[in-house]
């Protein structure tokens, strides 16, 4: 069974998105591949990845938090089926529902997929076999999936399917259209797809119809492409922020500057404040990754004093003059 994504963020199932933000931050900082060397760090940062994904779009999270780990195989047009009477291909199954069994999970084999579990603990689910727990079970759910489990006759859509699309941050950044050949049963298939402004790490594209085959007349599934950030000489991404590595120069670090800094937009400026030292970080609101519902990602430029590699005689002479005139001393406590 895969991860809660609750827990995989630390958080309560009523935290605010702010909580859920802090505590994406806090994880991805400790487990980025780029500070963590550990073997496992990169697939836990991805798991960070999905997770935060997942429970930062409100409209995503409620589905999570509605159909569990299987939210992805249900239909977004769900309810809209079951209203129709779409029903259920396969009625439901029981587990632990026989002797010994707690009677207490069901699995409904469906349309929309491999199925999904769920409904643990219901209410009156104990008289499911017309036993005194209250209304059974064919009496609340029969009218939508079927009396007593028949198998629901009619078109079958096909099942949805994944694939993994990897993508470059600038690429992820501007969005735009791209080509991807993917292997099937029938041979290489290219798809011409549309890459959204902005997105990250774990989000899914959604090609409808592009899934499998459906069977007597049903349409066809969903393919979803995963995305997949591929790393990058410049930026770093956690979440929507990017991070970058500033150079300056010893003067511009002591008396301050501004300088040009890269960002996957294009050059944007920003002040370095007289007195900063290497690892002082600097933000620019606004400028990581677009968000099209709104709260785009920030910068956070990484302050790295540079001295020139080969000094001139006459540089030479100046930092031996600065060298003898200045009392600063940064190895000297306090």
């Amino acid at each position: 069974m895969a991860r809660d994504y609750y827990d995989v963020l630390g958080v309560g199932r009523g935290a605010g998105s702010d909580e859920i933000q802090a505590a994406f931050r806090r994880l991805a900082r400790r487990h980025h591949p780029d500070v963590n060397k550990e073997p496992e760090a990169e697939e836990r940062f991805r798991e960070i990845n999905e997770a935060y994904s997942v429970l930062s779009d409100p409209d995503t999270r409620r589905r999570y938090d509605r159909f569990g780990e299987h939210f992805r195989d249900i239909p977004e047009d769900y309810d809209e089926r079951v209203a129709a009477g779409a029903g259920a291909r396969g009625g439901y199954t029981r587990s632990g529902a026989g002797p010994g069994g707690d009677g207490r999970r069901v699995r409904f084999v469906s349309d929309f997929g491999e199925g999904f579990e769920g409904f643990e603990g219901f209410e009156g689910y104990e008289g499911y076999e017309g036993g005194a727990g209250g209304a059974g079970f064919d009496d609340l759910f029969g009218g939508l999936f079927g009396r007593g489990g028949a198998r629901a006759r009619g078109p079958v859509p096909g099942a949805n399917q994944e694939a993994e699309i990897r993508l470059g941050v600038e690429e992820a950044y501007h969005g735009g259209k791209r080509g991807i050949t993917l292997s099937g049963p029938d041979g290489p298939r290219t798809y011409d797809v549309t890459v959204p402004r902005g997105v990250v790490d774990g989000q899914r594209i959604r090609l409808a119809g592009e899934g499998g085959r459906g069977s007597a007349g049903g349409p066809p599934g969903d393919l979803y492409l995963r995305v997949r950030i591929k790393p990058d000489a410049r930026f770093r991404l956690e979440g929507r922020d990017i991070h970058v590595v500033l150079p300056v120069t010893p003067w511009e670090a002591a008396l301050g500057a501004t300088v040009p800094v890269p960002t996957p937009g294009g050059t944007a400026k920003v002040t370095v404040p007289g007195g900063s030292s290497s690892g002082r970080r600097l933000r620019l609101r606004g400028e990581g990754m677009p968000n099209p519902r709104g709260g785009d990602g920030d910068l956070y430029a990484e302050v790295r004093i540079m001295v020139p590699p080969e000094p001139s005689e006459r540089e030479r002479e100046l930092f031996e003059q600065l060298a003898a005139d200045s009392p600063f001393d940064p190895r000297k406590p306090g």
